[in-house]
């Protein structure tokens, strides 16, 4: 398994959705960035804020991210 090592702080937890099609989702505040792998099989998109990742029981997290942008994209390209 590949992973990347990352800067992150704050993050959204995606629960899915209620009877109404409104998302659930609990908005977790950071007061400082810290490292973390992060498996590349987990992630599944990439903003230039937020990098999305899957996680147990159909949860989708979005975590705010320190690096820049196409730095963080070459790190995908070749994790190793």
């Amino acid at each position: 398994m590949e992973f990347i090592e990352l800067t992150l702080g704050s993050y959204i937890i995606s629960h899915g959705y209620d009877k109404n099609n409104k998302e659930i989702i609990v908005q977790i505040p950071a007061e400082n960035f810290g490292k973390k792998l992060i498996a590349v099989s987990r992630i599944k998109s990439l903003s230039e804020k937020y990098i999305l990742t899957d996680y147990v029981d159909g949860r989708w997290i979005y975590w705010e991210y320190k690096e820049d942008f196409e730095e963080v994209k070459k790190l995908l390209k070749s994790p190793s």
